[in-house]
């Protein structure tokens, strides 16, 4: 259980990395055709042609998605499809501007969802937020878990909340495979300053010298990657408290080490 475990955190590493070539090689790739028999002669915001959403949870998407466009004037777009795609004809259909935002989701690859985002967007929500986005929501253990329906929806409820908000530079919410990383770092760190830290000497109570010379490894292994995406992602304050505590704990047992590691004297002759 625990090997399946970290496999799959490992695969959603792998994920994010392949994401982010995508993206930044060929960003529009699942627009490269151009067929507008596939398109409504109505106009509607969703159009599920793979039919990944009920029809109760596409009306209601529909209806959400007007709201938001009146209220706040960015303009999102969903496009589900299989083995017909209308590509490029949905730019005019929909005409897909500076403030446009358009969801393709596509079951055929490794990855769901992709994005095609006006220059607007950007300004708010900058590119490696939408890496992050797709990674999350996209990759196949999400999909296998929640289902295509629900990667859709929480991908758009995160891009609205973060538009409601005045943009943001990463996805909100923690998961849990993320969480585990940044306490895995944290130890880490705290294991490299406890060991940084022991006594050169008998003189000595804490060599913070050394711990101050090490502090860049455990300090960027400790803020930057054990607390920063905690507080850029989440006000819940228990996974903060959990990773500092992992720090002190890992530090505390580093530093103890020579003392466990010492052999027991013993009064027999």
């Amino acid at each position: 259980m625990q090997s399946c475990f970290w496999r799959r955190i490992l695969v959603s590493i792998g994920i994010f990395l392949v994401a982010g070539s995508i993206w930044l090689t060929n960003p529009s790739s699942a627009l490269a055709y151009d067929n507008p028999d596939l398109l409504p002669n109505f106009q509607t915001p969703v159009i599920d042609l793979a039919k990944t959403l009920t029809d109760i949870q596409e009306d209601k998407l529909v209806s959400d998605i007007k709201q938001f466009e009146t209220d706040t004037g960015w303009k999102l777009r969903v496009l589900t499809q299989y083995d017909r795609t209308p590509g490029r004809a949905v730019i005019n259909y929909w005409g897909l501007d500076d403030k446009s935002i358009l969801l393709v989701a596509d079951s055929r690859g490794g990855n769901i969802l992709s994005f095609s985002v006006g220059d607007a967007v950007y300004e708010l929500l900058p590119r490696t937020f939408w890496i992050e986005l797709q990674t999350r929501f996209g990759n196949l253990y999400f999909v296998r878990e929640q289902g295509e329906d629900q990667a859709i929806l929480q991908a758009l409820d995160s891009v609205k909340g973060c538009l409601l908000k005045g943009g943001c530079n990463v996805v909100p919410g923690l998961p849990r495979e993320q969480w585990i990383l940044t306490l895995v770092t944290s130890v880490i760190g705290g294991i490299i300053c406890g060991f940084a830290a022991q006594p050169r000497n008998d003189k000595q109570i804490v060599a913070w010298q050394w711990a101050l010379i090490f502090s860049p490894l455990w300090g960027i292994l400790f803020i930057a990657f054990g607390i920063g995406p905690v507080v850029t992602r989440t006000s819940d304050w228990l996974p903060l408290v959990r990773n500092i505590s992992g720090f002190f704990i890992g530090a505390l047992v580093a530093y103890l080490s020579p003392v466990f590691s010492r052999p027991s004297s013993s009064a027999e002759l």
